[in-house]
């Protein structure tokens, strides 16, 4: 009889896959061993067993079997997956160990912002996979309509989106979710529509729902997040992790609106000039109505 057991991971990105495909049936300590390994597998790689137990507040016997049901050679196998994934990022993580370091505690206040913002651009792009860009851009351009929703901290992106999509393209929404109203803008979603939803922790419960709802419907979902446990990673056919680290208690948004921005130009190199067109008109209507003042010469 054929075997029908899954697959062994053998890069992390298929142990990500298949964490996130296990996300529903996982137990309580398991997937607080999942959520770590997901968010910091820098730090899972070197960790012994005791050191990981502790942790995330499970025994160390515990460990040893979850790396084991996921087909690995018991935690060894485990680590060696995250090991790798460092290794594959060793320059951008020592650049990024080097800002850290010239701009320790005591330096510059503004040095030590440009410093970080610099590694999370960095670290957020040279994580994006070529082929699922592409399908995000193409989601953006061809989809009957775009919803965006990022509430909070988050709301300041996911207005930029919807602002720059609405001046390339018709049908674009940023969901405001305000004085009980998400239920009803969540009603215009169909199957043939791109969701964006944007969250990072700790996520809002009304955008993680409404991305749900949004699959649940058929959209193309797109996720906007800080780590692989995100609960926007499991509903989203693509995700975009941002680095949002910053000097002081305050996350940094300036890698978000990076990605944001690059998003928009992919949508507007995408539809050529089809959006060339669309931008003359705005133009032509803003110079009409006076939106703007004009510097007197």
């Amino acid at each position: 009889m054929a075997s029908t057991s899954k697959p062994v991971p053998q890069t992390f990105d298929e142990l990500l896959a298949e964490l996130q495909r296990r996300a529903t049936t996982l137990t309580p300590s398991q997937r607080r061993l999942a959520d770590r390994v997901m968010a910091d597998p820098e730090g899972v790689a070197f960790m012994t067993v005791s050191e990981l137990a502790t942790a995330v507040s499970v025994n160390e016997a515990t460990v040893v079997r979850f790396a084991s049901s996921l087909g690995l050679d018991g935690y060894p196998g485990l680590t060696r997956l995250c090991r790798e994934q460092l290794r594959e990022q060793a320059q951008l993580l020592h650049r990024y160990k080097s800002l850290e370091q010239l701009t320790a505690e005591g330096g510059d206040p503004l040095e030590r912002a440009v410093a970080f913002d610099q590694a999370n651009i960095a670290r957020t792009f040279a994580r994006i996979p070529t082929a699922a860009w592409q399908e995000a851009v193409s989601a953006l351009t061809s989809s009957s309509r775009v919803h965006v929703m990022g509430v909070r901290k988050c709301h300041a992106p996911a207005y930029l989106l919807g602002y720059l999509l609405g001046m390339l393209r018709e049908e674009v929404r940023v969901v405001a979710a305000a004085a009980g109203s998400l239920t009803d803008e969540l009603r215009q979603v169909r199957a043939d529509d791109c969701f964006v939803a944007i969250s990072i922790h700790r996520y809002s419960a009304e955008t993680v729902k409404a991305l749900e709802w949004a699959r649940s419907r058929g959209a193309r979902c797109l996720a906007l997040t800080d780590n692989p446990s995100s609960p926007l990673a499991a509903a989203a056919h693509h995700t975009f992790y941002v680095d949002a680290a910053g000097p002081s208690v305050l996350r940094s948004l300036t890698a978000f609106t990076s990605l944001v921005q690059a998003l928009a130009t992919g949508v507007a190199q995408e539809r050529g000039l089809e959006a060339r067109s669309t931008l003359l008109e705005e133009e032509e209507l803003l110079e009409q109505f006076g939106i703007y003042v004009t510097p007197e010469g």
